[in-house]
């Protein structure tokens, strides 16, 4: 992996996290076990998964690690090496939201088990990742799911299936975090596969991977490094817009999700949204619906260029018609396609802020780094990184070496 990052977002390799382990928690008979689980980033399908539609993200070779180790009690100890904010939280009180601190995460998660009448008993728990915070790399669902699949690993719940987990982790965003937020981010870092993007159907669940093989092209994602909090931006208002728009629509067309509803119907019967600025936002939806499916065709046939086309397309529809990209990504894509050798580019994740994802001519990737990180320095006095991405597998268990 090739990166200009800043140091907050290393990961330690698992035998520093080891050493740190037994400095915070001290040594017993007992050896913590260690988890991973990727970030994602969605390709194409912005704004798509919360309104029933189709997304198609890939899991990251950058991702969350976990070590864990079981206690005597119901004490939870949490630690990360990505933030200096530490924890001891006694779970007899029942799971309350800890204003402003990464600790929700895993603490909806373990609330979710509970739910589950699954017994938990304390742990002893060091994080660590190198996905960007606030990045819209999901960096909060990585912590999810490493914290779902370790504990029902460590706890042998094997009525848990790696959907379940997804859903369980969604449960957690949506009912503990506060965000109203759909299965895409779970689902894809739970059933990643190296080399293949995961085609999804989010009302349904249905899913296939789908081979994203980038012959002389690499995958480069760049971070605003606008910090943005999510659960607070204008997200969930734009749910709002587009529940506003199902209301709209279906004393028309029978639908309960705008997802349902196919690109030529949808023209048709567009007039019958009255707020212009509700049916941009629908307009948004369904045309990004039909992008991802054309994007599925064009990777079935190993048409790159199409597939960069369509990426462009989709950016353009997310600035202009849902109006979540803002000056700094949008200074990012449009220096991105300034450059000769890239074929598409456009925002991902849920927008005001984070990242950008293109494709880009192997040859040229150094250049692209160098010219579009001095132009977006200039224009917008903030300071990009880059990373070159590799479509990764889904979470798994660490074999350690005894300390």
């Amino acid at each position: 992996m090739v990166f200009s990052v800043t140091s907050n977002t290393r990961a330690m390799n698992i035998h520093e996290l080891g050493t740190l382990f037994f400095e915070l928690y001290g040594h017993n008979d007992q050896s913590p076990r260690a988890y991973f689980a990727p970030g994602r980033v969605n390709l194409i399908g912005e704004h798509t998964d919360y309104n029933g539609g189709f997304v198609l993200p890939c899991a990251l070779q950058f991702g969350t690690y976990l070590l864990l180790r079981q206690r005597p009690d119901k004490l939870l100890k949490l630690a990360s090496t990505n933030f200096e904010d530490k924890a001891e939280y006694d779970q007899s009180n029942g799971y309350i939201k800890q204003q402003g601190r990464w600790i929700n995460y895993p603490l909806g998660i373990f609330q979710q088990f509970e739910v589950l009448g699954i017994n938990l008993p304390g742990f002893d728990m060091l994080y660590s990742g190198d996905i960007p915070n606030s990045a819209g790399l999901s960096s909060s669902a990585s912590i999810e799911m490493v914290t779902a699949y370790a504990l029902a690993s460590v706890l042998s719940v094997t009525s848990l299936e790696m959907t379940d987990l997804a859903m369980l982790s969604k449960r957690s965003e949506n009912e503990f975090i506060g965000l109203n937020c759909g299965i895409m981010d779970m689902f894809a870092v739970g059933m990643g596969s190296a080399d293949h993007a995961i085609f999804l159907n989010c009302l349904t669940l249905e899913y296939k991977r789908v081979p994203f093989i980038l012959n002389g092209y690499k995958l480069v994602i760049a971070n605003t490094n606008k910090q943005r909090g999510l659960a607070d931006s204008k997200y969930n208002e734009r749910v709002r817009e587009c529940r506003e728009a199902v209301d709209a629509i279906s004393p028309h067309f029978s639908i309960n999700h705008l997802g349902e509803i196919g690109y030529m119907e949808f023209f048709k019967i567009q007039d019958v949204i009255e707020d212009e600025r509700v049916r941009r936002r629908a307009r948004h939806v369904i045309s990004e619906n039909q992008r991802v499916l054309n994007a599925v065709a064009a990777l079935h046939k190993n048409d790159i260029l199409q597939f960069g086309a369509l990426m462009n397309a989709s950016h353009e529809s997310l600035r202009d018609n849902y109006e979540v990209t803002g000056i700094e990504l949008d200074t990012l894509v449009e220096e991105a396609q300034k450059i000769h050798g890239v074929i598409g580019s456009r925002m991902t994740g849920a927008g005001f802020g984070g990242c950008t994802v293109s494709i880009v001519k192997d040859e040229v990737v150094d250049t692209f780094i160098r010219e579009v990180g001095e132009n977006y320095k200039q224009r917008t006095g903030l300071t990009a990184s880059f990373y070159i991405a590799e479509v990764s597998g889904g979470p798994k268990e660490i074999l350690m070496e005894t300390f």
